[in-house]
């Protein structure tokens, strides 16, 4: 009996480790996972630790600092030679002070470059920090905590929430798994993480002051409507008294747990240095943004279609309006989304998607992490009354439709030549154009070991011919990548390349 017990555990141990197995095989899965936040849980399933809280009653920040710290990367930018920080070049310079400004050149050849944060978020090397980290730049090259150095590619930014995504060829890297921004409460313990004045791997603590605050920074705090450019500002920041100075914007906001709640963004100061005022972008907006700029190579902005005005005491007096709370709607866009969700002029909203709006930060909140075509619920109150309605968000076309940004052929760097039929012929190919320069500068040549002589056969899996059909096929981008097979004439086999296409 002892032998059949002892073989039955063994049995039942072995096919729970092959369950196991198994479902870590499902979720490991590239098809079966359709976010970064969905793959950051896959790994880290299984590594969730409650708060670090001390017998005494005082948080343990050091598990946090750890972990989170190893996943904070330097970050420095090159920009062009004729570069000049003024005008429009930093939009945002008057808050954004820790941000290290271009240096002068110490030589006339050595061209300016400015430093930053940013937060790795993927095991193979996303990375999320501020636009205007990496605005503007010819280069960026991020430095790991190991001191390990790589020049990213830019796969994606987005001014409107001022955010950026890099990658770096590298595997195997410590990231920080994401947060839930809406759990963020004020009084709660942060820590933020960055290179302040290029002093490396820096953590400070504080307590979160503010949620969804709105500051102005991103652009003219005006209401979103539909006909507004894409870089409408989402502002809906995370306010912490954490020390934040130069170098820090891009960095790690994160909670005791060692989860991202926010990327550094901002300070408000009189001098250029810490006065106690930090602003983080909350990491729920992040999420989308990101996202967006994986699937799409832009963010799907979701629009209102309305004006409106925050209410306070004041506008409530004079407007006789009963209420110190919400919004108030000046005017509705044409066959926008509220028009449509029959919401009209006078209307107050108070709640949207199960969140009270209080201002412009709430609404913010909402409007960020939702795309053209999501539903929500709106609460308005109209003469007196309150009144619940189903909005559609649109894009700023006023349509659901997704807007893909469109790969240019410009940006592969290359110079073809269509193959004509006896060439067809004579390289047993019935469709292909062969590159006849490569530009030393472009991702081709820095990826690839295609040069000239190469023939070009695919893209992103469709038959080329020329230009035009190279194009189309560029439209098929996903996630920055672009695909390229063809053959060198002289060599046997057929070659595939994936490398990521830096817009231009």
């Amino acid at each position: 009996m002892d032998m059949k017990r002892i073989l039955s555990t063994v049995l039942i141990a072995v096919l729970g480790g092959l369950i196991a197995l198994g479902m870590y095989k499902i979720f490991e899965r590239p098809g079966k996972v359709t976010s970064i936040e969905e793959r950051q849980q896959a790994q880290f399933a299984s590594l969730k630790t409650p708060s670090m809280v001390g017998s005494a009653g005082s948080v343990d920040f050091t598990e946090a600092a750890a972990r989170v710290t190893p996943a904070v990367v330097y970050i420095q930018t090159t920009y062009p030679m004729n570069y000049r920080n003024g005008g429009q070049q930093f939009p945002m310079e008057d808050f954004f002070d820790f941000f290290d400004e271009p240096r002068r050149p110490q030589q006339p050849r050595r061209a300016p470059r400015a430093s930053g944060s940013g937060v790795i978020i993927t095991d193979d090397g996303y990375i999320v920090t501020n636009n205007h980290v990496v605005e503007n730049g010819d280069k960026v090259e991020v430095t790991l905590n190991n001191r390990e150095t790589y020049e990213a590619d830019v796969i994606g930014t987005d001014p409107g929430s001022d955010l950026a995504l890099l990658k770096i060829n590298a595997s195997d890297l410590p990231f920080v798994p994401y947060g839930n921004s809406d759990d963020v409460k004020v009084g709660e313990w942060v820590l933020a993480i960055g290179n302040p004045f290029d002093l490396r791997s820096t953590v400070t603590a504080g307590i979160v002051s503010a949620t969804a605050r709105s500051i102005g920074i991103l652009g003219s705090d005006r209401p979103l409507s539909q006909g507004e450019t894409p870089t409408a500002a989402i502002e809906s920041f995370i306010q912490t008294d954490a020390v934040i100075n130069r170098g820090n914007s891009g960095g790690a906001l994160v909670n005791t747990n060692g989860e991202l709640v926010g990327i550094n963004t901002a300070i408000m100061s009189h001098t250029g240095s810490y006065e106690g005022y930090g602003f983080a972008v909350p990491v729920n907006i992040v999420k989308k943004v990101i996202d967006d700029l994986l699937k799409y190579g832009q963010v799907q902005r979701a629009f209102i279609g309305v004006s409106f005005t925050p209410i306070n005491a004041a506008f409530a007096k004079e407007r006789e309006l009963g209420t110190n709370q919400g919004i108030y709607v000046e005017d509705v866009v044409e066959e926008g989304a509220a028009q449509e969700a029959g919401i009209r002029k006078g209307d107050i909203i108070t709640k949207m998607d199960g969140r009270e709006i209080m201002g412009t930060g709430d609404l913010m909140a909402v409007v960020g992490r939702h795309a053209p075509g999501d539903k929500v619920e709106v609460t308005i109150r109209r003469e007196g009354k309150e009144r619940k309605l189903n909005l559609t968000f649109k894009n700023r076309q006023g349509t659901v439709k997704p807007e893909i940004a469109k790969a240019d052929f410009d940006a592969l760097g290359i110079e073809l030549k269509p193959l004509s039929d006896d060439e067809k012929k004579q390289l047993r190919t019935e469709n292909g154009v062969r590159v006849t320069e490569v530009n030393e500068d472009s991702q081709i040549y820095h990826y690839t070991q295609i040069r000239e002589g190469f023939v070009i056969t695919r893209v992103n899996g469709r038959e080329v011919d020329g230009e035009e059909s190279i194009q189309r096929a560029l439209q098929q981008t996903q996630q920055g990548m672009v695909q390229i097979q063809g053959f060198f004439p002289n060599q046997p086999g057929m070659y595939t390349y994936t490398f990521p296409l830096k817009k231009q």
